[in-house]
């Protein structure tokens, strides 16, 4: 089920923004989940992780959001379609009034994004800020983000940065068929499959 928002209009979607991770550039300093408490209507809950790539050899870090998928596992397995998809592509948490605590959800996601709480017996997940985005405001989490991990791009900002790093071989941001489904968010694959460095 799709949310219909009078604010967002055919103008807005032409010049429409992503959230574009680059995964390499990630220092491990957690603001991204510090800033995503202070997101409204996030009730001073965590939506997103930060993981340890591979703590007994180095100390590279890798943030993990919801990518927003096109056609999202955790709505077409919901039976009370309680997560509702906003016409700006942004997945949303579980309604409260609908949310059944069936946690297929969390079953369904190929990326283990949703969350639950057991004692309000609810689904919780990264919404993409849609408080801000839906305005064209960056989220929370890019908002904060030193290094240049997280970035809020439009179409065109992310194309250029194709080009610049084009290997030829429609590997460089991670989509069908490399993930489970056509996604909003865009990752970045790490400068080491692309035979390059760089910084930030």
């Amino acid at each position: 089920m799709t949310i219909n928002d009078s604010t967002y209009t055919t103008e807005t979607a032409k010049t429409k923004r992503r959230l574009y991770m680059e995964l390499e550039n990630c220092i491990g300093c957690r603001s991204c989940l510090a800033a995503c408490t202070q997101c409204g209507g996030h009730e001073q809950r965590n939506r997103n992780y930060v993981y340890d790539v591979n703590p007994l050899v180095n100390r590279q870090t890798m943030p993990l959001m919801c990518l927003h998928c096109v056609d999202p596992a955790c709505a077409r397995s919901c039976p009370a379609q309680a997560i509702q998809i906003h016409e700006t592509g942004a997945v949303l948490s579980a309604l409260v009034e609908k949310c059944i605590g069936c946690q297929n959800c969390t079953i369904a996601c190929p990326y283990g994004i949703p969350k639950f709480d057991e004692e309000e017996n609810l689904m919780y997940k990264c919404d993409l800020c849609i408080d801000r985005t839906k305005d064209d405001i960056p989220p929370m989490c890019a908002s904060v983000c030193p290094s240049n991990t997280l970035q809020w791009l439009t179409e065109e900002e992310i194309a250029e940065k194709q080009n610049r790093h084009d290997l030829d071989n429609e590997k460089w941001v991670t989509s069908m068929p490399y993930l489970e489904g056509e996604t909003n968010v865009k990752v970045n694959l790490p400068g080491i499959l692309q035979g390059t460095v760089k910084l930030f």
